[in-house]
């Protein structure tokens, strides 16, 4: 790792990004304080930060130079790999379902999140039921969506939870973008 920030200091590192930089120095130093499970955590995070420097590095000296920059990974990318990056290290592909949870996470947190899901999902269905109008013919959407819920609770439950969280969370994205204006 050493080899690499001396590497990256010659080619201008700290001047082209100082933040950068003081971020790589301090997890450097923040990873030689520690062992174990501790330094191999802080030595990964700090390859990944080591890269992202060298890329941005890259593309700052080529821009400088007037050569054609290799192109930046997206940002939404790297936030995806990240966020499924422990799932993926904690746990075997053939883990069961209910294994999936974050790592040290309390049983009693999981039980919480399952019910939670699940009295989410039931409250979202009674909503459904309330708003639909009296005279509700056949073929009205709304009398439609409501039967496919309620179909859906009987056939998966466990679907149900999931694509009631995954509605919940396209209807607060569709307010945020409201309440700023689009």
């Amino acid at each position: 790792m050493n080899d690499r920030l001396q590497a990256l200091q010659a080619r201008g590192a700290a001047r082209l990004l100082p933040v950068r930089w003081q971020l790589l120095q301090s997890l450097a130093r923040r990873a030689a304080m520690h062992q174990g499970a501790a330094r191999r955590v802080l030595d990964e995070k700090l390859a990944r930060q080591l890269a992202a420097c060298e890329d941005e590095l890259e593309t700052r000296l080529a821009a400088e130079t007037g050569a054609t920059p290799k192109p930046m990974p997206s940002p939404f990318k790297a936030l995806m790999a990240g966020m499924t990056e422990p799932a993926q290290m904690a746990l075997p592909a053939n883990a069961p379902t209910s294994a999936r949870t974050a790592p040290g996470e309390l049983k009693a947190m999981q039980l919480f999140k399952r019910t939670w899901s699940r009295l989410s999902a039931e409250q979202r269905l009674a909503q459904s039921l309330a708003s639909l109008p009296d005279n509700a013919g056949p073929l009205n959407s709304q009398h439609l969506v409501h039967r496919s819920l309620h179909l859906m609770r009987e056939l998966s439950p466990a679907y149900l939870e999931h694509f009631i969280a995954h509605a919940d969370a396209l209807l607060w994205l569709d307010r945020v973008n409201i309440s700023n204006g689009r």
